[in-house]
């Protein structure tokens, strides 16, 4: 009996090492400039090189890396937003982490239709199957789960 679960925690560490040899990660800093956002998505465009999500993560992190550069030091002075992308089989992860000191707590909005700005997170949210914010004042991290099980986007705006 002994030797029987050994071998099944020997096959699931197995599998779990595998998992994470699979899982290419990928991680750039730009700088707090509206100019790095363009670089930003060229970087997410050449790192999944035509994954069938690769336009959906290109304008995640467009959107992610503008409200870093609006609402949090990102944007001022020397300031920088960093990215994460992580690709495996069944999920491309996009994480945008600022640089603190927002003025807000990333949210999703309702604008009215003729207002300018404040549907970037909502976007988000309808092209990801999963969104989820962390930190605190010091620092935030937005991250978008994209599947590759074929389902487009997550929630409605």
């Amino acid at each position: 009996m002994v030797r029987v679960s050994q071998s099944i925690w020997q096959t699931q560490k197995q599998q779990v090492i595998a998992m994470e040899d699979a899982m290419r990660t990928h991680q750039r800093t730009f700088p707090g400039d509206p100019r790095a956002l363009r670089s930003a998505r060229n970087w997410i465009h050449a790192a999944l090189n035509g994954h069938p999500r690769s336009d959906d993560a290109a304008l995640i992190v467009t959107e992610l890396g503008t409200n870093a550069l609006t609402y949090t030091a990102s944007g001022r002075g020397a300031g920088a937003f960093h990215v994460t992308l992580t690709v495996s089989e069944l999920t491309t992860t996009i994480a945008v982490t600022d640089s603190g000191h927002a003025s807000s707590t990333p949210e999703i909005q309702h604008p009215p239709l003729n207002a300018t700005h404040g549907r970037g997170l909502g976007m988000v949210a309808a092209l990801a199957d999963n969104v989820t914010v962390q930190g605190d004042d010091s620092g935030r991290t937005v991250t978008a789960e994209l599947r590759a099980d074929g389902h487009q986007g997550g929630h409605l705006c």
